[in-house]
């Protein structure tokens, strides 16, 4: 399937009135939010590992704990958007409680994120976060799936064996930096070497306190204070965050850039995904605002607990909202099989009409 143009008679400026107000993020709602959905992963966690390993109980706990530790977790993403030296607080306790003991501190996504949202970057080459899924070779999404299997032992070791290496071998840590330091979807992504004015200072801390957390587990269970039990649980949590969040990655756009090109905002729009879906299930999946992504698209600096608000008014308040809702899915099911079918019918069309 082509890009969807059309940028032109996107009402960009009509939908800028329509959501003016809803650019202030509110720590009211951030705090609860994240602490009882963390507070609820661990204690989850917890009860999986000191119960029988198969029975009612265990399993349901290792779903609960996914689920509101995938939901902490995302709140990386709001981290990633909220303005430069805002909610000091929140982004330390944020680590503090999920980022470093998931191995997936702040800085990982630091920059990465915000350059996928830079109009001359999305889509192309540069873009971390984007892979052409849906520009020829349905079996690539197949692939990329199978990396949630090996995606948590990635992280052990880049930051429990690689981490302090590269502190005493300078020539590695540059390579850490640039290839096993950035949460992004393009492995061969290169992340850019720190500049002036980068808080290197912090993002080293954060290292630290990655590995720190990481060889504590590992000391604990070796003492027999912690059964091995929990590192197995922890690994099935993490495999699980990574599948619910790769559904979600390929459901949060169409992936049809397949090179170089550079898109308009309205074009980038139209590549992007809403699944507004049910307000309970299609959450789960796609927590912290993320089933509407399309509209994150549009305003990036929106916090998640507006984006619905942003949705309805959009949907309802435009005096032509048939551009705005050629982006949206009816649910996880409808992206992905849309997103397989556009991918299926370029590769069919290569066969078909062969280069010569």
């Amino acid at each position: 399937m082509p890009i969807e143009r059309d940028n032109n008679a996107f009402p960009m400026s009509e939908a800028n009135k329509l959501v003016a107000d809803l650019m202030k993020p509110d720590p009211r709602i951030y705090w609860p939010d994240f602490l009882i959905s963390v507070t609820l992963g661990w204690a989850a966690f917890a009860v999986a590992v000191i119960s029988p390993t198969f029975s009612f109980a265990g399993l349901a706990a290792v779903l609960i704990s996914t689920l509101a530790l995938y939901r902490a977790v995302l709140f990386t993403h709001e981290l990633a958007h909220l303005k430069t030296g805002t909610f000091k607080l929140f982004r330390l306790v944020w680590n503090l409680l999920c980022g470093f003991a998931m191995l997936i501190p702040s800085f990982t996504y630091h920059g990465v994120h915000r350059h996928h949202h830079v109009h001359s970057v999305y889509g192309t080459s540069e873009d971390g976060e984007y892979l052409p899924f849906g520009a020829g070779n349905p079996f690539g999404i197949i692939g990329y799936m199978f990396l949630i299997f090996i995606l948590p032992a990635f992280f052990v070791v880049r930051f429990l064996v690689l981490a302090p290496l590269g502190w005493l071998l300078p020539p590695l840590r540059k390579l850490v930096w640039g290839r096993a330091s950035s949460l992004t979807i393009d492995l061969t992504y290169v992340r850019a070497t720190p500049k002036e004015g980068d808080p290197k200072t912090l993002w080293f801390a954060q290292e630290f306190m990655a590995f720190a957390y990481g060889w504590t587990a590992l000391a604990l269970v070796w003492l027999n204070i912690l059964p091995i039990k929990a590192l197995a649980i922890w690994y099935t949590v993490a495999v699980l965050i990574f599948l619910f969040n790769s559904l979600r990655t390929l459901a949060a756009h169409a992936y049809r850039n397949p090179g170089p090109e550079k898109l308009s905002m309205a074009e980038q729009f139209l590549d992007s995904v809403d699944v507004p879906g049910h307000p309970v299930i299609t959450t789960l999946w796609a927590p912290v605002g993320l089933r509407f992504h399309a509209t994150h698209h549009l305003y990036p600096r929106m916090p998640y607990h507006n984006l619905p608000h942003a949705y309805v008014r959009l949907r309802d308040g435009l005096s032509d909202n048939s551009i705005y809702l050629r982006a949206s899915r009816k649910n996880l099911a409808d992206a992905l099989v849309r997103l397989w079918g556009d991918a299926a019918a370029v590769e069919r069309d290569k066969h078909a009409h062969p280069a010569e």
